[in-house]
Order: C-alpha cells, then structure tokens, then sequence
C-alpha cells in the first residue's frame, strides 16, 4: 500500500500511461483510469517498460519504441547512419593516337597505379593521387615515337572527364579550394572552383624546355585538356622558383591540395548544391 506523500510526490498524467506495466503501482493508484489496469493485463509483457519509471528523454523513446512494437535491434538499425557512398569515376578513351583508360575514387587513400610512357607525367600523377588523397588507375598509350603531346593530352582529357563523373551532380561539395605549395625555392598558388564552367589561368615561368624528355609547355596543355573535361575555373600562379623540376612540382601538388578541399563534403551544406543558381554541372 502506497503511503500518501509516496502518492503526492508523483505527478497526475493528464492521458493514461499505455505501456505501464500490470504491476505498477503507480497505475493501481490512479482511480481516474480504472480501465487502464484491465487492458495493460492484456497488453504488457515482461519485458514492457514502465513510461512512469522513465529518467531521461532517451528512456522515454525507448518505452515508446517498445509500445509501437520497436524491438532493440530495429531502433538501433533506424538511428545508425547509413554508410558514405565511395565516389569514383572512370573514361576509356581511344583514338588512332591513343588509348587511354582513367579510374579516380575520389575518398580513397592517396593510391596510384600510373603505366603510361610518359615517365615524369607518371610521377606528377603520383603527386595528384598523394596529396589530394584520391586512388588513380591509369593505364596510357600512344603514338609517343612522336612526342608526348597526343598522350599528354588524352590522359589529361580522360582524368577530367572521370572526375566529374565521380563528382556526379556536385551536392554537398565544399566547391572552391586553395593552395599554396612550396618545394624548396619555389612556391606555387593554385586556385580553383569546380563551377561547372571551364577556364584556365596559368601563369608559371618555367626556365628550360624540358624535364628530362618531358616538354614543359605541355604542363599547361595537361591543365586545359582537366579543365575542358571537368568543368573547372582553374588558377596557377607561380610565386617564386627557378628550378623547372621544382616549379611544375610544387604545382602539381598545390592542385592535388586545392582540388581535395574543394570536393570534400560540406557538412553544413547538408547535401544542397553550393550555388545560388542550383547547378554546378555543365549540362
């Protein structure tokens, strides 16, 4: 038998406890409800939870779960968050001058797997996949008993066009990213938004025509051919640097950087796309 400050100290519901258990006392001392202890005996289990007994918000929810018939495994599989979707993309390209085939995960690790003839482009690659943590599967060939434009050119052409396939319809997407990378002397800014429009502003003064084999004008041919494909606006500005090898280096690694930032997901921007028009795709 409750004693009456037992009684007094408990708050009177204004509607009826459904999930009370048969033996609560609670509900034996509420007169008001007389039919609640008739239709409990029939509902409540063993395992019912008292909603009276309930300390914190997260009890409650709990003994609401158990009364819609909510078992323990079901509410902890409608409260887990479902598992990032991997964004990746891929292009095949051939012509009678190349074939090229392009992977790119987008949240990878920074692995790379770069076969073309093209051995310093092939250590650039490597430089992109590192630091902007992305996986690269490349493999190239081509008509290089010529020169390295055409392969050059086809890769680079390929890479964008995978990487806005991973990118998809862009949502959620930081969008813009900066960089400033130094190796040794040199120092290269690199700027870019992934708009949907095309553009490349280069500006790096590069002291010799070559890298070992590797023409340098095709640095910024390798550029256009990602910008036309990805719909990227794209700024290099070089800001210190003499060694040619340094200069391209530091730019490779300040783009990889860039690029990271600007396709990292923008918790905030839960999921909208980060233009005022709504688009950031070319179509």
């Amino acid at each position: 038998m409750l004693s009456a400050h037992c009684l007094s100290a408990r708050p009177v519901p204004e509607v009826p406890c459904c999930s009370l258990q048969p033996s609560c006392s609670y509900a034996v001392a509420q007169p008001r409800f007389p039919f609640t202890n008739r239709r409990l005996s029939q509902r409540a289990g063993p395992s019912s939870v008292c909603r009276c007994s309930a300390s914190s918000p997260a009890q409650l929810d709990s003994a609401r779960l158990q009364e819609n018939g909510v078992g323990k495994a079901q509410a902890a599989h409608t409260t887990e968050a479902a598992a990032p979707v991997k964004r990746s993309g891929r292009v095949k390209r051939e012509t009678k001058e190349t074939k090229v085939d392009v992977t790119i995960s987008i949240d990878g690790t920074g692995r790379c797997k770069a076969q073309t003839p093209i051995h310093f482009l092939n250590h650039m690659l490597d430089q992109i996949a590192s630091h902007g943590l992305f996986d690269l599967d490349i493999e190239a060939q081509g008509d290089t008993w010529i020169d390295d434009h055409h392969t050059n050119e086809d890769l680079a052409l390929a890479f964008g066009g995978a990487l806005s396939k991973a990118l998809g319809d862009r949502k959620g997407i930081h969008r813009f990213g900066d960089f400033s990378a130094p190796l040794d002397e040199a120092l290269v800014h690199v700027v870019l938004d992934l708009s949907g429009r095309p553009h490349l502003s280069y500006d790096l003064q590069i002291p010799t025509h070559h890298i070992g084999t590797y023409d340098t004008q095709l640095v910024e041919h390798f550029f256009q051919s990602v910008v036309n494909t990805s719909g990227m606006t794209l700024h290099i500005r070089q800001l210190a640097g003499q060694n040619s090898h340094h200069i391209v280096e530091a730019t490779f690694k300040a783009f990889a950087r860039a690029l990271r930032k600007a396709c990292e997901v923008d918790e905030r921007r839960a999921g909208q796309i980060a233009s005022s028009k709504g688009v950031l795709t070319q179509q």
